[in-house]
């Protein structure tokens, strides 16, 4: 039902993260740790805990770490964790999104604020990009045994609100709203997601030749090296040319 595929954003951003297996592990303690702090520790009534624990699996983070942080954070600890975002332009006027959690805000903005000035962007205000992007619920899943027509039809009922197949993955997106009753929805039809996250889908991309597009590559990537960073969104097309660019570095 999509027209451009905006798996290739995350499936770029996926292919980093896997390469870096502590930063992983740190971002997804937090995730669980904030999850249980705000949520409690039980993953069936906690749709934020189910999603951390889900993460946790898929990067086979050990299950006693785990434990340990949604302990922690069940427990009470934790509280000085605070989840806050920065907007900003890229090079070439590229729309940049970052998620951040943090003990120490004032550390936190610093450091994004140097990785745009270094790579040639601007930290702008908070809310002075959020009209180009919707916070959106994102599955990914093998398509297996399932006939599409059939499984979109369950789905859409489901609030799915576009679904498209690439390389035998099967993406479907949700409103921010409908994330948790999808997140039940696939349990209830026993499919394993290999992904599930809530992202930060742009309106439109902007498309920019090769050389261009890889300079906001690296202001991409100095943000998601920040050490409080979650997640980096941009909206600039990651075309098949420019992830083959990318792959050849």
């Amino acid at each position: 039902m999509a027209g451009h595929s905006k798996w290739a954003n995350i499936k770029h951003r996926k292919g980093r993260q896997d390469a870096k297996k502590a930063k992983i592990f740190a971002r997804i303690i937090k995730e669980l740790t904030i999850a249980a702090r705000d949520g409690g520790d039980d993953p069936t009534g906690n749709p934020a805990l189910r999603l951390a624990i889900q993460k946790a699996k898929a990067a086979n983070l050990a299950k006693d770490t785990m434990e340990r942080a949604i302990n922690k954070g069940a427990g009470g600890e934790g509280a000085e964790l605070q989840e806050v975002t920065y907007e900003g332009y890229g090079p070439n006027g590229i729309a940049v999104f970052v998620e951040c959690t943090t003990d120490n805000i004032n550390r936190t903005v610093a450091n994004v604020r140097a990785a745009f000035t270094k790579y040639n962007g601007n930290l702008g205000t908070n809310g002075s990009l959020s009209f180009l992007f919707d916070r959106k619920g994102v599955f990914v899943f093998p398509l297996g045994e399932w006939d599409e027509e059939e499984l979109m039809l369950e789905l859409i009922d489901a609030g799915a609100e576009e679904m498209e197949t690439n390389e035998g993955l099967f993406t479907l997106y949700t409103s921010f709203e409908d994330f948790g009753k999808m997140q039940k929805k696939l349990e209830d039809l026993e499919i394993e997601v290999e992904n599930a996250e809530l992202q930060r889908i742009p309106h439109d991309y902007t498309q920019l030749e090769i050389e261009d597009a890889k300079k906001v590559m690296k202001l991409i990537e100095a943000l998601e090296d920040v050490d409080d960073s979650q997640a980096v969104y941009h909206n600039m097309e990651m075309s098949e040319e420019l992830l083959a660019a990318l792959d050849e570095e």
